[in-house]
């Protein structure tokens, strides 16, 4: 099963992911970006919307 990754040290926390797949991303205390949930066939194409949109492209695929 996929899971994306935010890159700490590249997010703005603008929130547009959280706004798009609240399932997987959210802000943290540090007001920035995290992907806590999990991936699944469900939400897997608005996990892909997130990362597209992402203005930094913090955001990608794990490994």
């Amino acid at each position: 099963m996929k899971q994306a990754t935010v890159d700490q040290q590249e997010c703005v926390g603008c929130g547009a992911c959280a706004e798009i797949d609240p399932e997987v991303f959210r802000i943290n205390d540090d007001d920035k970006a995290e992907a806590y949930g999990k991936v699944t066939d469900a939400n897997e194409e608005s996990t892909q919307e997130a990362i597209d949109t992402c203005p930094v492209s913090a955001i990608s695929w794990e490994d």
